[in-house]
């Protein structure tokens, strides 16, 4: 999202009731190099004598190869070499599926295909057109088995979610659900349903490697180097310390840049192969089924409250959908179960699976399908108690944990449910009667009003950081941390200039780049209070040593907290003040370097070290003695053609709480983005799938549908102040992953309000409401 125009000087961003615990509006450092092409991508990078590399992928879901001929693609001018399972024989160890790895497969280890659009092949040659030429000359032939494509197709495996995987131990539970629920007078039993979305970032999946002397440097757009390297160690059987991975820029990922696919230890093995530099950009089309997906959910969810409007009881199951090899979990109702004072709870997940690629993160992999779910059931029996659904989460409203009993370090859900429905105008719904549908009517158009809780877990991870800082008064701070476009590389940058005295621009960045200190992967919202927390901790060692140069010998004894950094200049309260230099040079040096470990509170030891292997190390959300969360309180009109059923969304108001914002300038267009990304989860996103050969049908953007400039008219962002000094050292609670939670369901609960009809699964589109008007 662009950057919004910043305020006067004095005056507050706009959307801020308040500056309270919110840093300054600075602008992207990296704007200007991205809108002028000088920001340099992966797939952009120069190499001498590169080769270009194509996949090819298989045309069946289920089955065999029974013969593979490279002759006919061999024989192309040009052609450098045919991988297959032949040349790949014993030099590719499988990958291990889990959080840096996006499947178990290794297409070219085995003659079984898995799912559609499996790498069974990778030509390389002089030029790409070459490359893509013989690659459509490699014929294949398959022993083909019936797939099953999804939830309702017979041969599909059903296993619990709870211990499947270690992101998943277990179904939270709480109480006698059974009794509780056949003992409450309203009640509520209502299933929902969540179509499986692929990413389609304007970058596309690309890996670049090339080898010297043993040294492997891979360039691909990735949301964890540090990561990368040791799975690639891994799969090539070779010391980590050899290889580098690099991606200084990335054009768009939240999630589906994360884990590695096996394209990246491939890629790298044919230029091995070649002696040469190889490139391989994946085709839009094959982006749907050789990288990671949002799977599709099924959910029930059974609700029991009081007259009063009190939950007494709250079941939450969910089915998603998953490959035949990977247990890949979403597990939603960890946040779900947590969300209100239910009363008792009951949670399980189970999967299906089926004849399909392994599914992976998404933006708010599990809140996003989760809370649609969970949001939708709230609307319905706040509807069924007559209770204004702004008032019944109000009476719902918990600062403790129904499941463990954990407090919340802070929750301001309501607080952002007050700010958002003023600025709306929520009360232009009251006063037309809470729950009279089809009331607000402009000519042919059905208007509705409707609202919903966003929620994700404030999470932070182990992060290193290296900051120098020299006597001219600049700084240089690295870590291998990723810039996604979510401004955290200006976020770093204003962290350490605030701690260190200096101005924005006397900050150099570098990130990216596993050759730098070590940082969390870009997900779960971890980025900008890791990096930050790492940045405090290095520019603090850097402060001791100024501080203690500017007080030995030097008059009266001064405290840590009467010494300043401004402008180039070390202040004391008592008005002495000396140059950096000055303090540099009376250290014996001309600039001061160091280098700091961050890790969490409850961190296993050596958990920087484990990092660099890999391991994330992520903490926070319900883990621990404490429930950490971030919220947020969405409202949307809608407008619903009352003859084509044709569905707009003209305004969106969204108000959220999430700690200390480092740069309300970017914290803004994150959150912006977010709930236009709901918008496109709620009208427009879904991928199709043929059953009867479980293969993707709309694999490009001419049919893959996404909103569009059309689509978007009004989107307000309020950020509510709150301050919580539990959650981390830099205060900061995660919102890249907050602003999208909510919408799909604020979206229902509007179309239901316009038009008195459910829909109780995403996408809702006009044929929907079409055929519910038939009936």
């Amino acid at each position: 999202m662009p950057d919004a125009v910043p305020p006067p000087p004095g005056q507050p961003f706009p959307g801020n009731p308040s500056p309270e615990n919110m840093g300054a509006p600075v602008a992207r450092i990296d704007g200007r190099l991205k809108v002028t092409g000088q920001a340099r991508y992966p797939a952009d990078t120069p190499l001498h004598n590169l080769a270009h590399g194509v996949m090819v992928t298989s045309t069946i879901a289920r089955g065999r190869i029974r013969s593979l001929d490279t002759t006919a693609a061999a024989s192309v001018p040009g052609v450098l070499l045919v991988l297959t399972r032949d040349q790949a024989q014993g030099q590719l160890t499988a990958p291990k599926f889990g959080t840096g790895g996006s499947t178990s497969i290794q297409p070219l280890n085995e003659e079984r295909i898995w799912h559609d659009g499996q790498t069974v092949a990778i030509v390389v040659a002089e030029t790409p057109e070459v490359a893509r030429e013989a690659a459509d000359l490699v014929a294949i032939t398959y022993d083909h088995d019936t797939p099953s494509a999804g939830f309702d197709a017979s041969g599909v495996e059903i296993v619990d979610g709870a211990g499947a995987s270690p992101m998943y131990p277990e179904d939270p539970k709480a109480g006698d659900f059974d009794t509780a629920f056949k003992a409450a007078p309203v009640v509520l039993d209502a299933t929902y349903n969540t179509a499986a979305q692929h990413h389609n970032p304007m970058e596309l999946f690309s890996t670049t490697a090339e080898w010297n002397d043993g040294q492997l440097t891979v360039y691909e757009p990735s949301q964890f180097v540090a990561g990368w390297r040791a799975q690639l160690a891994k799969q090539l059987d070779m010391d980590a310390a050899n290889i580098r991975v690099v991606s200084e820029y990335i054009g768009g990922a939240f999630g589906s840049k994360g884990p590695m696919t096996p394209r990246t230890a491939a890629v790298a093995l044919a230029a091995k192969l070649v002696k040469r530099p190889v490139r391989c950009v994946c085709a839009r089309a094959q982006g749907y089924t050789t990288a990671t997906f949002r799977a599709e959910t099924r959910q029930r969810i059974r609700m029991g409250a009081g007259r009063d409007g009190k939950i007494r009881a709250f079941s939450h199951e969910g089915w998603e959908l998953t490959s035949r090899p990977d247990d890949y979990v979403v597990g939603g109702t960890e946040t779900t179960a947590r969300l209100y004072a239910y009363g008792a709870v009951h949670t399980k997940v189970q999967l299906v699976k089926a004849d399909r690629n392994t599914p992976g993160y998404m933006r708010s992999p599990p809140e996003t399908p989760y809370v649609f779910g969970l949001e939708c059931a709230m609307d319905e029996m706040a509807e069924k108690l007559g209770l204004d659904p702004v008032e019944f989460r109000r009476v719902n409203d918990t600062q403790a944990d129904p499941v463990s009993g954990k407090r919340y370090t802070s929750r301001s859900l309501m607080r952002c449910y007050d700010e958002a429905a003023a600025a709306f105008g929520w009360q232009r719904r009251l006063d037309a009667g809470v729950w009279k549908t089809g009331a607000m009517r402009e000519g042919d158009w059905l208007v509705g009003l409707g609202c919903a809780t966003a929620v994700y877990p404030t999470q932070v991870a182990p992060c290193a950081a290296r900051v120098r800082l020299t006597a001219d008064g600049k700084a240089l701070l690295q870590t291998s941390a990723h810039e996604i476009g979510t401004g955290v590389r200006t976020v770093a940058a204003q962290t350490a200039a605030q701690a260190l005295g200096l101005s924005v621009e006397d900050v150099t960045v570098e990130m990216g780049d596993s050759a730098l200190p070590a940082g969390p992967v870009a997900g779960g919202s971890v980025s900008t209070a890791s990096v930050c927390s790492a940045v405090l901790k290095a520019c603090g060692a850097i402060r001791d040593k100024l501080y203690r140069a500017a007080t030995v010998n030097s008059g009266p004894p001064a405290t840590p907290e009467s010494f300043t950094l401004r402008d180039g200049m070390a202040v004391l309260d008592s008005g002495r003040s000396a140059p950096l230099s000055a303090l540099l040079q009376k250290l014996g040096t001309t600039q001061l370097e160091e280098y700091a470990e961050f890790a969490p509170e409850g961190s296993a030891p050596g958990a920087v070290e484990q990092l660099r292997q890999g391991n994330p190390g992520i903490m926070g959300g319900a883990k621990g003695p404490v429930l950490m969360y971030a919220f947020g309180a969405e409202f949307v009109e809608v407008r619903v053609h009352a003859r084509t059923g044709e569905i707009r969304v003209p305004r969106m108001v969204g108000a959220f709480a999430a700690g200390r914002i480092m740069n309300p300038r970017t914290a803004r267009s994150q959150l912006m983005g977010g709930m236009i990304w709901g918008l496109g989860a709620a009208l427009h996103e879904m991928t199709e799938i043929d059953p009867r050969h479980a293969r993707t049908v709309n694999r490009d953007l001419q049919d893959y549908l996404l909103p569009v400039n059309a689509d978007v008219e009004g989107v307000e962002v309020i950020l509510v102040p709150e301050t919580d000094t539990e959650v981390n050292p830099a205060g900061v609670k995660g919102l890249g992953e907050l602003g999208n939670v909510g919408t799909s369901s604020a979206i229902a609960s509007a179309i239901y309000h316009a038009t008195g009809r459910r829909l109780r699964d995403i996408p809702m589109r006009l044929d929907t409401l079409l055929q519910l008007q038939q009936t």
